[in-house]
């Protein structure tokens, strides 16, 4: 396991036990928070292929209608 330090001030320590535990709970929630993300922009993709498709325009056109 990697050591995590911590500053304050001049002194250097290195992470507690709780310190750790946090780090990692920190790791998981923001891994989390990555996959809600990726997957919020792949629903707003397939929903803008969606009406593409629909009005049956390219991208490229739709960005010259919307300009």
């Amino acid at each position: 396991m990697e050591k995590l330090f911590k500053q304050i001030g001049d002194e250097v320590r290195e992470y507690t036990p709780e310190e750790y535990e946090q780090h990692q709970k920190d790791i998981v929630e923001l891994e989390c928070i990555a996959q809600e993300e990726a997957a919020a922009k792949a629903e707003a993709a397939a929903k803008r292929q969606a009406l593409l498709d629909k009005l049956s325009i390219t991208e490229e056109e739709a960005k010259l209608l919307l300009s």
